[in-house]
């Protein structure tokens, strides 16, 4: 395994993407753009941490997403992204330490800090989002490569 950049690893099938934001930037655009210069097909979120100025979240069986004022710390995250769509789920706590979860809209701001790690799959993957008829819903469709 060899280093490409400072924030760049690659193994036989899997690359790693590590970037820092920082106040004042956008998450979800952060994220699609880092999708865009890497050309992701198909990658995972291994880590996010740090904090949130603002926090949009669509809860569960809601229509619409809610724009919440931090500040908030990010104690957990998890997705599946690619080019094609991404489905990002995003837990943080106020200072209070009172909990919310839901899925990451665009529109979170970061207040001090965020680290992301994104694992590339797309040496070996390809993930699309299709209309899925039981759910209503843009659900994951994902390709090997051959």
């Amino acid at each position: 395994m060899g280093a490409k950049d400072p924030g760049k690893t690659e193994s036989d099938s899997v690359e790693t993407l590590v970037l820092r934001l920082k106040p004042g930037e956008e998450i979800f655009q952060a994220i699609e753009a880092l999708l865009a210069e890497e050309q992701v097909q198909a990658g995972v979120i291994t880590s996010l941490v740090g904090s949130l100025k603002t926090a949009h979240l669509r809860f569960a069986d809601a229509p619409e997403g809610t724009m919440l004022s931090g500040p908030f710390e990010i104690i957990s995250c998890t997705g599946v992204v690619a080019l094609s769509g991404s489905h990002i789920h995003i837990g943080i706590a106020d200072g209070a330490g009172q909990c919310l979860g839901g899925h990451l809209l665009p529109g979170s701001i970061v207040y001090t800090t965020v680290e992301l790690v994104v694992q590339n799959l797309s040496q070996e993957w390809c993930f699309e989002r299709k209309h899925c008829p039981l759910s209503g819903y843009e659900e994951l469709a994902a390709t090997r490569k051959q």
